[in-house]
């Protein structure tokens, strides 16, 4: 990868303009979980011991151009500044007079805090006077909005060809991680892709067959494969309409050597209800009354199998309806797995996306694995191969 780090950049004396994502949940005027908050301090500190000055740039909620007041970013400073521990200041307007002023103003320590860059119909459209007006804050520019990056705005994209631009250290691991799993990834590789639905994660299989050696497939996405290879699933849910699609993925998968690992035996409800009523039995021998919410205990056995035998793992979604125990029994069981190998060094664990961050949590195996994103849309365009324009700006 050609993009810079901090580390390659001269921030003493220099406004650093740093592309954060706080767009955190709030109750009453309070932040209620500070996780992304949390996340950018290792760069925003970095940026004051060089001597730099960060003025962070941030959205807020989708304001579509307007002044939305409930929306303004005034309301995060005081967790920003409990999280920093250092002053920040806040602009009210994140270019302009009241940017200007606020950023002329800042002292050796300090941090600005723009207000939401979505105000501005300029930010969302990508627009080029936009994009100059927030540069002429700064000297140089960070972004440690991964999160972001897969939207081509001003703040993400257009101001990273008027700046000498970098990776924050959020952006940096992001990158690192993604780069070790999919960009040249110790082998072999095996992928887990979970959910719901087929239709919402075709890219991202069809990509991932050319890439990995096994491509392991839970959740209602296995249902919709079982029933293309003609095996009742009874009321489980299954995208029936995507037979011809499945079918497609399975034969690519036979011609470029991917191992896809379905279900071989499966746990089954007559109700979809916490503690509900229910039995383990083979793949293929559903009750046309029942539904499928579980992979079962055969097939855990050999996810960890194939989890022992590889060098590098990349997660997506869970193997079964694990917000309702019992049927979070796999989906607990082979993150366990994961994070055991991890921690003995022997597995590269990168997981993301959707449902993925709160299904190992609730394991209580996120903190074991390699690296956790939480940046949903941009690590699911990642994995499907996409070009994400807010870090293809900062290359070259």
């Amino acid at each position: 990868m050609s993009w810079k780090t901090l580390d390659d950049m001269d921030l003493d004396g220099k406004v650093v303009l740093t592309r954060v994502d706080i767009n955190v949940p709030m109750e009453n005027g309070k932040v209620t979980d500070t996780t992304r908050i949390d996340r950018i301090v290792p760069t925003v500190r970095d940026i004051l011991d060089k001597g730099g000055k960060p003025v962070l740039m941030a959205h807020f909620g989708r304001p579509k151009g307007k002044d939305v007041p409930e929306m303004s970013l005034k309301q995060v400073v005081p967790a920003l500044e409990a999280a920093l521990g250092v002053p920040v200041t806040f602009a009210e307007n994140c270019i302009g007079g009241p940017a200007k002023i606020a950023v002329s103003k800042m002292e050796a320590g300090q941090v600005v805090l723009l207000e939401n860059t979505r105000f501005h119909e300029g930010e969302e459209a990508n627009d080029d006077m936009f994009a100059a007006a927030l540069a002429a804050l700064g000297e140089i520019y960070c972004n440690d909005a991964f999160s972001a990056a897969h939207r081509a705005h001003a703040s993400t994209e257009g101001i990273a060809r008027l700046l000498p631009s970098c990776a924050g250290r959020l952006m940096q691991a992001e990158l690192e991680a993604l780069e070790a799993a999919l960009g040249d990834p110790k082998r072999p590789v095996v992928a887990v892709v979970g959910g719901a639905k087929v239709s919402t994660k075709l890219e991202l299989l069809s990509n991932l067959i050319e890439k990995v050696d096994t491509l392991v497939i839970g959740g209602g996405m296995a249902n919709t494969f079982l029933a293309a290879k003609g095996i009742d699933v009874g009321k489980s849910l299954a995208e029936h309409e995507m037979t011809d699609t499945a079918l497609e993925i399975i034969e690519k998968a036979n011609s470029t050597g991917c191992h896809l690992l379905l279900p071989s035996d499966v746990v089954v409800a007559r109700e979809f209800k916490a503690g509900a009523e229910n039995e383990t039995v083979s793949a293929d021998a559903c009750p046309a009354d029942a539904m499928i919410l579980d992979a079962g205990p055969a097939t855990v056995v050999e996810i960890g199998s194939v989890f022992e035998e590889s060098s590098t793992l990349i997660w997506n979604g869970p193997l079964g309806a694990f917000e309702i125990a019992p049927f979070d029994t796999a989906t607990v069981a082979a993150a366990k797995k994961a994070a055991e190998l991890t921690q003995a060094g022997g597995l590269v664990s990168v997981a993301g996306g959707g449902d993925t961050v709160a299904a190992l949590n609730h394991a209580g195996a996120g903190e074991s694995f390699t690296y956790v994103s939480t940046a949903g849309g941009a690590f699911l365009e990642w994995m499907e191969g996409k070009t994400l324009p807010g870090v293809a700006a900062l290359e070259g």
